[in-house]
């Protein structure tokens, strides 16, 4: 905006920076050297100097916005529109086919019907794009000027989280996880892995590289059911998931290393976000299917021109003009749910030969159509039985189960503190079945006497140990009678059922974003071409960050913001922890178990007495140092230094 801006235009107009700022930098392949080019940060340097308000190159007071998709992508869209872009609330307008808001962040129901969530939130403090925004976000129970970041830091600060019982076994046996129990060959093949080039891993999958002992261990046991990868998902993923979350590897084991919300995802965080934007001017339009984008695609780029959409049966096309953006949300992973209760199982109407044929996934595959800068959609949603899983809330009066639940958590369930402090999982359950007890009550309007527990099965379309049938068949009381099998308790069971609703839900695609894939698999947030639209969640392409995570949507849409508008501000690439050395050896200790590794003694011994002597972690246990790798490397090294 030259008016906003003339006091500096001395500087502007002679700047080659100017107008030409790189939106996405990449810390995996900067140099970060200081030279007279580089006037901004270096492509992690996260903190209070990027957080410059920008400054649009004009005026954008007269321009439209259409959000496609009311999931956190696109309500973080809006944000930054408003906060970066100085965009009129008003003018911002999302599209729905579903008839609430908040897309895969869901929670709803009551004590007397169930309550339900399929899916939680597992939290991280180096969310860098999710707390820039929820700082800002008036807190849902604290009054001015708090926000629901404060919220979240006096609950967390003050109730830490871990877990007494991560694994069970042997009818509800606490089962030991202190260790990893990864073999030398196994931590090195993790160590090899963090080495390679992302480019060199297209459509691999994880049992391709690891071996047999590596997906046998303790390790994969926590990280695959805490983050919901299956053995033939994407080796890369798998990659950017252990970059992503290095310096929180010790904290897997009991879950110390995360952080949790008071209440549930919808409302922890979509209603505070919904009603910011709402009282900015935000319209929020349900109901409306969006089938296709009328797109001009020349050698000039690629422009839409309209929206093609279905309103109260009626096909309805909304004109796009020049200075217009619309942001589409591609798919979701919650597309296609079906929904079962305690006597009824999901009935799932979907199979491979024509998943992929919803609302969601055909408008990606419409835009893919056009260009291959859009993508390939098939890649993800073409086989559900590698992509699916199921969940289950339970809403839960005083029972066996109940009493259970009490043995195996941190506090007293009804305590309002952490529970479970993460799920359990029941490692010889044949569904590889895990449970969480989350801080209760789970949502604001729950009655005291009144718990919610959430189930998934990560191989639910194996047979059950107890009801012999895959999880999609069963029923909520058979779920509910596989659970008490594994908790000792199946002689309770008429107790259990009783007292305990159940709401299932069948998802054919909610891990499809970890199916292996390819360079150009899936798009840019911009499009090579595009000028006028952006696209958000979980299935498009970052640098280096993860997928199924909050902070990944929220920075697809912090991207689409700053491209479209060119703002003079960057999305800085992932907490750069993965380069800290700090990090790095005590995940080496952890992988190792904390025993000496090669060279530890030689380690300690040059730095005892500096002031690094602390960025190793003391040994758990006291064990003689094994250095005799290291010590016969030096003294050949000392043999060929006395022959020279």
């Amino acid at each position: 905006m030259s008016n906003k801006t003339s006091q500096f235009d001395k500087i502007l107009n002679t700047s080659y920076q100017h107008g030409k700022v790189e939106h996405e930098p990449d810390s995996s392949k900067e140099v970060q050297l200081n030279t007279p080019e580089k006037t901004m940060p270096f492509s992690d340097q996260i903190g209070n100097y990027q957080r410059n308000k920008g400054i649009p190159s004009k005026s954008f007071d007269n321009s439209k916005v259409y959000i496609v998709g009311s999931g956190i992508a696109g309500m973080a869209a809006a944000y930054y529109f408003i906060k970066d872009g100085r965009i009129p609330g008003k003018n911002i307008i999302f599209l729905d086919q579903a008839h609430i808001d908040g897309g895969s962040l869901d929670g709803a129901g009551n004590a007397e019907e169930g309550f339900i969530v399929r899916g939680g939130r597992e939290m991280d403090m180096t969310y860098e794009n999710l707390w820039d925004i929820f700082q800002d976000i008036p807190a849902l129970e604290l009054p001015e000027p708090y926000s629901v970041l404060d919220e979240y830091r006096l609950i967390n600060d003050n109730d830490p989280n871990f877990s007494k019982a991560r694994l069970i076994h042997n009818k509800g046996t606490i089962q030991d996880f202190s260790t990893f129990g990864l073999q030398k060959k196994d931590q090195l093949a993790i160590v090899k892995l963090l080495m390679k080039k992302k480019e060199d891993l297209d459509d691999l999958t994880i049992q391709d590289y690891f071996s047999e002992s590596f997906l046998a261990s303790n390790f994969w046991t926590f990280w695959r059911t805490m983050f919901a990868f299956e053995n033939w998902h994407s080796l890369l993923e798998c990659k950017l998931y252990m970059h992503r979350f290095l310096h929180a590897i010790d904290g897997m084991k009991d879950f110390s290393c995360l952080v949790f919300p008071k209440y549930n995802q919808y409302d922890t965080f979509v209603t505070p976000l919904r009603k910011f934007l709402v009282e900015k001017g935000v319209g929020i339009q349900l109901n409306t299917l969006v089938k296709d984008l009328d797109m001009l695609i020349n050698t000039d780029g690629k422009l839409v021109k309209g929206i093609m959409t279905v309103q109260d049966g009626k096909e309805v096309e909304i004109p796009i003009e020049k200075d217009d953006f619309v942001i589409v949300t591609t798919s979701s992973m919650t597309e296609d749910t079906f929904y079962g209760d305690n006597t009824k199982a999901p009935i799932v109407e979907i199979n491979k030969s024509d998943s992929g044929q919803s609302d969601g996934w055909k408008l990606w595959k419409n835009l893919a159509a056009k260009s291959e800068v859009f993508g390939k959609p098939e890649k993800f949603c073409g086989d559900i039985k590698k992509s699916s899983w199921e969940s289950a809330t339970l809403t839960c009066k005083p029972s066996a189960f109940i009493e259970k639940v009490k043995e195996l958590s941190v506090n007293d369930p009804y305590s309002g503190k952490t529970v479970t402090g993460g799920i359990i999982t029941i490692t010889d359950s044949n569904w590889l079945m895990s449970f969480t007890c989350n801080r209760q009550p789970h949502f604001p309007t729950q009655p005291d006497d009144v718990l919610v527990i959430w189930v998934y099965a990560l191989f639910m379309d194996k047979d059950g140990d107890y009801i012999k049938k895959t999880m999609p068949q069963c029923t909520g009381n058979e779920i509910l009678a596989e659970l008490c099998y594994h908790l000792g308790i199946i002689d309770q069971l008429d107790n259990v059922v009783e007292n305990t609703i159940v709401r299932s839900s069948f998802m054919p695609y909610i891990t499809s974003m970890f199916m292996p894939r390819a360079k150009g698999d899936r798009p840019r947030v911009i499009p090579e071409g595009c000028t006028n639209l952006g696209l958000v969640g979980q299935f498009v392409e970052t640098n280096n960050d993860i997928v199924f995570t909050m902070e990944s949507s929220v920075r697809t849409a912090r991207l689409a913001v700053y491209g479209l508008l060119n703002l003079n501000k960057q999305v800085p690439d992932i907490n750069p922890l993965q380069y800290d050395i700090r990090h790095l050896l005590k995940a080496v200790q952890s992988l190792n178990d904390y025993q000496s590794f090669p060279g530890e003694g030689i380690l300690r011994k040059v730095l005892k007495g500096t002031y690094y002597e602390h960025v190793l972690a003391d040994n758990k246990e006291e064990k003689e140092e094994n250095e005799s790798f290291f010590m016969e490397q030096f003294g050949k090294l000392q043999v060929w230094f006395k022959g020279l």
